[in-house]
């Protein structure tokens, strides 16, 4: 199976369409699908529903979506940095679904794993767990979260062989493995391609049984918050 593309529309390319869900890796700015973020405003592909940690910056990440409109839900956990993310969840014109950070990951994983649902003390009693089903176990009040199950998953990895076992290097490695597995479709794209054999099997930390097409390309690496102190 050829997995192995030349840029990002062309992995997308069949891919997209109106009114999907994506998860999306990485956290802040660190390990996020630039190039297959760009490649999905070019194709205009619109009312996107983005499970993602968070949304980016202004004008870099999912922010870049949120410019033209093409978002129209967000489940994320933190949201902050982002002034349009902002100004459009104050108008009304994005939906914002809240889930604690731990949550959210484990409906990423749930979903991975072909988990409907799970039961979590997380929430319990603010308003995230307005609406939800409640449970006790053992005398502790709990409450159901659904599995994230996606139509398309994108994600960033540091390497990976050409059949798609990957390495995420370092705080990268944090949504991006969820993410990968939840989705119908995953495609990666990395810094790196090597043979097969070249990476060792014990450095692994997504399965290319996972990945369904992946791109290298080169990255602008930004830096969300630059904090320098006087020599």
């Amino acid at each position: 199976m050829k997995k192995v593309y030349g840029s990002a529309a062309e992995a997308l390319d069949g891919l997209l369409f109106d009114g999907m869900t994506i998860a999306s890796g990485g956290f802040g700015l660190c390990g996020i699908p630039e190039l297959l973020i760009a490649a999905i405003r070019d194709a205009g592909t619109k009312d996107l529903t983005i499970a993602s940690n968070n949304a980016g910056v202004d004008g870099f990440g999912l922010g870049v979506l949120l410019e033209t409109r093409q978002v129209k839900k967000m489940m994320s956990s933190y949201v902050g940095e982002n002034a349009e993310f902002m100004r459009q969840y104050l108008s009304g014109e994005l939906e914002l679904e809240f889930n604690p950070q731990g949550t959210l990951a484990e409906r990423m994983r749930a979903g991975g794993a072909g988990i409907a649902g799970f039961y979590t003390r997380t929430g319990v009693g603010t308003q995230i767990a307005d609406g939800k089903e409640h449970k006790v176990f053992n005398g502790e009040t709990f409450i159901l979260e659904e599995g994230i199950f996606a139509d398309l998953s994108i994600v960033k990895a540091w390497k990976a062989d050409t059949t798609g076992n990957a390495i995420f290097r370092k705080t990268a490695r944090n949504f991006n493995p969820p993410a990968a597995k939840c989705g119908k479709v995953c495609v990666l794209e990395v810094e790196e391609i090597v043979e097969p054999g070249s990476l060792d099997p014990d450095a692994i930390h997504l399965p290319g049984i996972y990945v369904h097409r992946l791109i290298q390309g080169e990255h602008e690496k930004r830096i969300e918050q630059r904090t320098t102190r006087a020599a």
